[in-house]
């Protein structure tokens, strides 16, 4: 077995070679001076198990690119399998047809990866389960919120509600609730264009209760802090957001600073490049163990299901 990665997230990529006492696999990753991505490997992959670990960051398009050529050159180098891990899968919001002459980009994205040459697939937190649909073949989509329940676990909270953003995550919510022995909440929202979202109406019991907002990202960070606000006027007493992708584009990191959020805990899928000093609201976990355990288990064919129960 032997693990690549991109320059997306090469911190991350650290940690879970750490944690599986390995090294990186050798390898050069340069650009000619017009952009262009130039790639070799750097040592005999002939028959191995490759993983290669590349995330959706700032920079989505260019590392979607050295993605395709790393995955295209370890296939024409004769590695005998060749899983994509991907931490954040971009472009998974467009993921279906919400209005007429669009495309369906999420899908786009899967038929790449393909014809690139992986042969597997290892995310988290996929913005929706049937993406794993779009693809041909297997796709092990790993969820960060056993991370996030070993952190809240470890703090003291009082009168728990879960609170889904949207209703198409109450599925991902109600999970949640469930392990942390707390109540279900929805927030009502329209989303009249991207990245705006207005808040409507509060349903379920937050007065007086401590209160998780749960989502897969956060972006502009728009839609949490209208919730944080909606939250607060219903009478809830401490309003704490859990993100898997810390996206966080444009002036988000200022406006969760400045909004009724107690904390904002998310996870190092996306690098945070020195923008979480700006606030001190912000926490960001750790996936490398639970990536490094489901990249031993797939080598193995092992469960990786069972990390989860």
């Amino acid at each position: 077995m032997k693990i690549f990665t991109g320059s997306s997230n090469p911190i991350l990529a650290e940690e879970i070679a750490s944690y599986m006492n390995m090294d990186l696999g050798k390898s050069v990753l340069e650009q000619f001076s017009d952009g262009e991505i130039h790639f070799y490997i750097d040592e005999n992959v002939r028959g191995e198990d490759v993983f290669v670990i590349q995330t959706g960051s700032r920079e989505t398009s260019f590392h979607l690119m050295e993605l395709f050529v790393m995955v295209d050159a370890l296939k024409r180098a004769s590695a005998e399998r060749i899983t994509a891990v991907i931490p954040y899968y971009c472009y998974a919001r467009q993921d279906w047809k919400d209005r007429p002459r669009v495309p369906i980009s999420a899908r786009l994205i899967a038929d790449l990866i393909e014809a690139a040459g992986a042969n597997r697939v290892l995310t988290m937190d996929l913005h929706s389960p049937q993406i794993q649909g779009f693809f041909s073949v297997p796709v092990d989509n790993l969820v960060a919120r056993v991370v996030l329940e070993k952190y809240f676990k470890s703090i003291d909270l009082e009168n728990l509600t879960i609170i889904s953003p949207d209703a198409g995550g109450v599925g991902r919510a109600r999970w949640f609730a469930k392990r942390m022995n707390a109540s279900l909440g929805i927030i009502d929202k329209r989303r009249p264009a991207p990245n705006i979202a207005k808040v409507l109406h509060v349903i379920g019991e937050v007065d007086g209760h401590d209160v998780i907002i749960l989502d897969d990202m956060v972006d502009t960070g728009g839609t949490l802090v209208q919730s944080a606000e909606a939250l607060m006027k219903e009478g809830a007493k401490r309003v704490f957001a859990a993100c898997t992708h810390p996206v966080l584009s444009g002036d988000a990191v200022e406006k969760i600073d400045q909004s009724e959020l107690k904390k904002l805990v998310v996870t190092n899928t996306i690098p945070l490049e020195g923008r979480k000093q700006t606030s001190n609201k912000i926490t960001v976990l750790s996936v490398a163990e639970l990536f490094g355990e489901a990249i031993r288990r797939i080598h193995k064919g092992a469960s990786v299901s069972s990390l989860f129960q």
